[in-house]
């Protein structure tokens, strides 16, 4: 397979160079030689060097943000979100090339990498909102010629610690809406693709957001330490593995910041007798295959409920073998690589691993190679029949493009499979029955609810966060819990 280079790759010489933090509107080095490369994951070539920033980075970082708060939080809502609308209108013009950058970095296609950048627009849209979405509560004569009024204020420095798997949409969960507010922010992305952020950061600048307001620190979980352990930081925004999740909520708690940790998933899509096989089986393959199965909506078992289990199960096996895998850039790529060859080698490990323990392999993507690639992660579609609540595979986050199936004989027992997963991010339920998809919103104690639809993604009007295991925190991500986060309410009450 021929690849159709539709992105400028950068020169040896260039790929060699550190990637530079950005601390106080300025590019720099980080004040360490140690880091790590950063690869195509298609092709293995070289990108980049992120630097492995030391808590000297950081604390420069965010000495910059808390110098930049007093004067942006002076400056009125009405103002800072100009800034935010030039930035909605640049990354709109931008979004091919954005796309196109981030396909090479990540892996996805390119259909796939607008998607994600059309939901990271999406919030700073909604933040440009602001002025409305920082509105307070007023009431007269609460006592005689007493008023009282509620009025949100900014805390002053924030700081998120996001992920790989939408390196571009996840950090758009948090410093557009932090900024809007009136606070700074300090980002640490993720190690493994940071690069198209950088050029979103470009953006921000040349949109006139001042100095300080949004830094950039790169590394590793030294860098993530050393930011939960500021005193100057009022909150921390994560996602990632809900067993780090666990662990920086714990952590911040204990230094008395804000916290929102999003972690992992193991999300069961329902599909009943009645329901539309077709949309069932569509909607199954893009949720568990699309991304490579690299994000936390990943619908990753499926249960048939009575007949509709092997009627399913012949159209999913159908379809999965004749997805298209390939490198992210070609138009005709269904499916692109996992993010690392480390990655790659855990999501073989676990498909091995439910083998050992009864599964039955019904498509092996163990393997799978694709012609001109040969440096590529690559895991082909995989299904595993026989998948229950008790191995590995029924339990465990497998960030990868497997699918189990399980049987269940009526919704009630779907419900009871689902609850013996820690997990509780999102599910979905296929039916024509209201009566059905009702009890199951009801009962499914799960946070995010599709009915018909296979990757429950809220926009950005809407929080965005799971419960039990997948979420650590009080409010989510997204719509009015953003607004709640990053700021305080205060209370005045007043006689004159």
């Amino acid at each position: 397979m021929a690849v159709r280079e539709t992105a400028q790759s950068p020169s040896t010489d260039e790929a060699e160079l550190p990637i530079p933090n950005f601390i106080g509107g300025e590019w720099m080095r980080s004040s360490t030689s140690d880091a790590l490369p950063v690869h195509d994951p298609g092709t293995g070539q070289l990108l980049g060097q992120v630097p492995l920033s030391t808590c000297d980075d950081v604390h420069a970082a965010v000495a910059a943000a808390k110098e930049a708060f007093p004067a942006w939080r002076a400056t009125p809502a009405v103002d800072r979100v100009q800034v935010l609308f030039r930035l909605k209108a640049l990354l709109d013009e931008h979004r091919d090339d954005l796309a196109r950058e981030l396909s090479r970095e990540h892996g996805k296609n390119v259909a796939e990498t607008s998607g994600e950048i059309r939901r990271g627009i999406e919030n700073v849209e909604h933040a440009c909102g602001i002025p409305t979405l920082m509105m307070g509560e007023t009431l007269e004569d609460v006592a005689r010629g007493v008023d009282c009024e509620t009025v949100r204020q900014p805390l002053g420095v924030f700081a998120g610690i996001t992920p790989y798997n939408f390196p571009v949409m996840i950090p758009m969960w948090f410093w557009p809406y932090a900024v809007a507010t009136g606070n700074t922010f300090v980002l640490k992305p993720s190690e493994q693709d940071p690069l198209t952020h950088q050029r979103i950061v470009e953006l921000a600048v040349e949109a006139g957001l001042p100095s300080g307001v949004l830094n950039v620190v790169h590394g590793d979980a030294t860098a993530a330490d050393a930011i939960l352990e500021h005193p100057d930081v009022s909150g921390v925004s994560f996602v990632g593995s809900s067993a780090v999740a666990r662990l920086v909520y714990a952590k911040a708690g204990q230094t008395g910041k804000r916290v929102q940790a999003l972690g992992g998933a193991k999300n069961h899509m329902v599909v009943l007798p009645d329901a539309d096989l077709d949309l069932a089986t569509d909607a199954a393959i893009s949720s568990v295959f699309g991304s490579a199965g690299q994000r936390c909506l990943a619908n990753s078992v499926l249960v048939g409920v009575g007949e509709a289990y092997d009627r399913v199960k012949v159209q999913l096996l159908e379809g999965a073998n004749s997805l298209r895998v390939g490198y992210g850039l070609n138009e005709d790529t269904f499916m692109g690589p996992v993010i690392s060859r480390r990655h790659r080698d855990r999501v073989i490990d676990l498909i091995d691993q439910g083998e050992r323990e009864g599964a039955d392999v019904a498509l092996d993507g163990r393997g799978f190679q694709v012609d001109g690639y040969p440096e590529g992660h690559w895991v082909g579609p995989t299904v595993l029949e026989g998948v229950e609540p008790g191995m590995s595979v029924g339990q465990e986050e497998v960030f990868g493009p497997v699918l189990g199936l399980a049987r269940a004989e009526s919704v009630e027992d779907a419900i009871a499979l689902m609850h013996e997963v820690a997990y509780g991010n999102a599910t979905s339920i296929f039916t024509r029955s209201g009566r059905a998809a009702r009890e199951f919103r009801y009962h499914a104690g799960i946070s995010m609810i599709g009915v018909n639809i296979g990757v429950a993604a809220p926009m950005a009007c809407f929080p965005f966060g799971g419960s039990r295991a997948s979420f650590y925190g009080d409010l989510k991500a997204q719509g009015k819990d953003a607004i709640e986060f990053f700021t305080d309410k205060r209370v005045v009450i007043s006689r004159w």
